[in-house]
């Protein structure tokens, strides 16, 4: 198979917000070297792993800025920064989460940081900043990714972002992670009537904003991205199978527990939104830092 892929969950290919022109940071290009990877059979638990791979010829990108690691203050954006309208339940529940965002681990901070040293230099240079998140079956987690880091970009007030998933294999955006995002404030509809192995869902963040297609589809779908994109990799297999991710400007690893394993038990929904609401939390993290840059 090819370098790396991950089966497209049924998730909006990619999300646009309006291009402005924005003042920004100046980033080193990151890119993970190594061989070609196989599909695996099946994906194990992921273990949060703080770790980039870089380029031998690739300059190593900033540390990031400890005063935006540990601000000050934790206080919520001015509103107005905020030019999307989101539906109110899902305003509420970004809101909600504005309060934890500086008690994530140093480690995990440290990558957000990175990404958005990237998504910054990109904005910086009028160039649209892509994010591709990958997994292995592109069916929960990296669905998650994208929808919540278009989603949190708007909360901000955040534009010229694109996001996109994919996987080493298609299979299907999973209904559990569908029914996740719906409880988190997301509008999500499908012409499905069942018969569909793959079916497409289109998802929303807010009235009169435009609905982001959501299915299952390989990295390489081409739906998304050739190059200067951010590969986020998040699971752990994915990340260990695939250390390359051709066309990359910048390959993170941000894996997350697999919320599969409690499928079919009674901790099911909890495990679904639990990884939502992390995915929701940094991804929250990542474009506040991305705010805050800008207007410095």
């Amino acid at each position: 198979m090819g370098e790396i892929g991950e089966a497209p969950a049924v998730l909006p290919s990619s999300f646009s917000i309006p291009t402005n022109a924005l003042a920004g940071l100046a980033l080193g290009a990151l890119v993970s070297l190594g061989p070609a990877c196989d599909s695996p059979d099946a994906e194990p638990d992921a273990k949060p792993v703080a770790k980039t791979e870089v380029e031998p010829d690739a300059k190593p990108a900033a540390k990031p800025n400890s005063a935006e690691s540990t601000p000050a203050q934790a206080k919520p954006e001015p509103m107005a920064q905020r030019h999307t309208p989101l539906f109110p339940e899902l305003q509420t529940y970004l809101s909600g989460l504005e309060g934890e965002l500086d008690g994530l681990p140093a480690e995990r901070r440290e990558l957000l940081d990175l990404l958005a040293k990237h998504v910054v230099a990109r904005r910086g240079a009028d160039q649209p900043a892509r994010l591709l998140f990958i997994c292995t079956h592109n069916s929960r987690r990296s669905h998650m990714g994208q929808l919540w880091a278009a989603t949190a970009a708007a909360f901000y007030g955040v534009d010229g972002i694109e996001t996109f998933s994919g996987g080493t294999e298609a299979t299907a955006f999973n209904p559990r992670a569908v029914a996740a995002m719906t409880r988190a404030g997301f509008t999500i509809d499908s012409d499905n009537d069942g018969a569909e192995q793959n079916p497409r869902y289109s998802v929303r963040m807010g009235e009169g904003v435009e609905p982001m297609l959501a299915f299952s589809k390989t990295w390489e779908d081409e739906s998304n991205p050739k190059e200067g994109f951010a590969a986020v990799m998040t699971c752990s297999q994915a990340d260990a199978a695939c250390p390359f991710v051709r066309g990359a400007a910048l390959r993170v690893a941000l894996p997350y527990d697999d919320p599969k394993a409690a499928d079919d038990t009674p901790e099911e929904a909890g495990r679904y939104d639990e990884r939502a609401r992390q995915i929701a939390t940094e991804m929250l993290y990542l474009f506040r830092a991305v705010s805050r840059a800008q207007a410095s």
